[in-house]
């Protein structure tokens, strides 16, 4: 793998994919845009420890350098954490799915597809970002012609891995996943965990709202963290998030029903 420390902060992170066998019981985890597997790391940990299985890939684009993000599509996204899921269900009897940011929005899309996904764990669910409508315009326009834009600001967090830059064309990616994945909400019966923080400034604050309204889930329970940022896994408030998801886990695991399995998603 070819890594250009110079674009990737904390590049000492280990941020490859990986899968830790457990339990019968399997938790997919995936990260989000320009971060790599380090950022679903501390929670992999915290459940693994409770006796799951473990799987989080690496999306393709991510943890080389910020041009290979301009060279994926949002398909490829979604064929590489299917595949981990195929994996992860040859071992496992029930198998939850999980992401932050882009990682959630991912999550949504296979569950919509695989109803026999046990539950959704979303943190950060990147499905509305903060951009105005002229933002879209120029990043439409500049895409051609502009292969990334430096972030305005870099959090210090010694937890966080990934690209210092935002490869345009990669964002444009996602905000074709966010108008694939809006629709199939309907789709979506299992039960549902959202956590948010309220400092996001990345993901709109409406958009855990619109996922427990518009999915047909019996339970979507919705935390705001009052001192974290996008990262909430990352934030200050991590413990406490994995509190919330073991708890979450314990109940809708009982209830959660096997499923007719179906067809590759894309």
């Amino acid at each position: 793998m070819e890594l250009e420390n110079s674009m990737i902060y904390n590049p000492q992170l280990p941020g490859e994919s990986f899968y830790w066998p457990g339990g019968p019981v399997g938790i997919l985890l995936v990260h989000g845009f320009t971060a790599t597997a380090a950022e679903v790391r501390p929670l992999a940990e915290a459940l693994h420890q409770a006796g799951y299985s473990i799987a989080a890939p690496l999306l393709p684009g991510h943890y080389t350098r910020p041009e290979d993000l301009n060279k994926v599509r949002w398909e490829d996204w979604v064929l590489a954490v299917e595949e981990m899921y195929k994996r992860l269900t040859k071992d496992c009897q029930r198998v939850v799915v999980g992401g932050e940011s882009t990682g959630g929005v991912v999550s949504l899309y296979l569950a919509a597809w695989y109803p026999q996904i046990a539950a959704l764990l979303l943190y950060a669910p990147a499905l509305r970002l903060t951009l105005r409508p002229v933002d879209k315009i120029r990043l439409y326009l500049a895409a051609p012609f502009v292969a990334y834009a430096r972030k305005d600001y870099m959090d210090s967090n010694e937890l966080w891995q990934g690209y210092t830059v935002n490869p345009l064309k990669g964002v444009i990616q996602l905000l074709k996943l966010q108008k694939k994945v809006t629709p199939l909400l309907g789709k979506i019966h299992q039960p549902t965990l959202i956590v948010q923080g309220r400092l996001d400034q990345a993901v709109h604050p409406e958009v855990p709202d619109t996922i427990c309204r518009k999915i047909q889930a019996g339970v979507c329970e919705k935390y705001w963290m009052p001192d974290s940022g996008h990262c909430v896994l990352l934030d200050k408030e991590r413990q406490e998030i994995f509190g919330i998801t073991l708890r979450f886990l314990d109940n809708a695991l009982i209830s959660a029903k096997d499923n007719v399995p179906v067809q590759s998603s894309v």
